[in-house]
């Protein structure tokens, strides 16, 4: 009896292990793709918040301004400024939204974000090389638990922002 409390006390122990590896790296791999984005910007002479609605808008655009200022958690004033820059530098533009005349929905151009992505390339075609490594239910795994560990990094952002 007294081996299989300590071999559970051990799994105990390694899944502890485990949990606090897998923490400490998602919190690496957030600062290094922080310095990733910071140096593009800087290439493009985006500041970093401009990058970040600038991806968030090419993932999930068109948006509205309060949608993205929300997303952001940036004030509304904040916002337009961001937009206003991201429009002189040809990164978006701002249509009339069909459904309400009276309203905008903000969109990417795709000119401009060919040359964005293009210095994404060499983090793209390293995730190409690791990714091959993977059979198709590892990348299942993996792509499950990225997917969960994004709408955890949301909740807390939006529970930050309802206070």
């Amino acid at each position: 009896m007294a081996s299989i409390t300590r071999a559970r006390k051990e799994e105990i122990q390694r899944r502890q292990q485990l949990s606090t590896e897998i923490r400490d790296s998602l919190r690496e791999l957030g600062i290094r793709l922080a310095l990733l984005n910071h140096h593009i910007g800087a290439r493009l002479e985006l500041k970093d918040v401009d990058l970040d609605c600038l991806n968030l808008i090419d993932r999930h655009g068109p948006l509205s301004p309060s949608t993205l200022a929300r997303r952001t958690g940036q004030h509304p004033a904040t916002m337009t400024g961001i937009l206003d820059r991201l429009e002189r530098g040809g990164w978006i533009a701002r249509d009339r939204d069909p459904s309400d005349r009276r309203a905008v929905l903000i969109r990417a151009l795709s000119g401009r974000n060919a040359d964005m992505m293009g210095l994404y390339s060499g983090m793209s075609a390293s995730m190409n090389k690791l990714l091959a490594g993977y059979g198709d239910t590892d990348l299942e795994l993996i792509a499950d638990f990225l997917r969960r560990s994004a709408n955890a990094g949301q909740n807390a952002a939006d529970d930050l922002t309802d206070d």
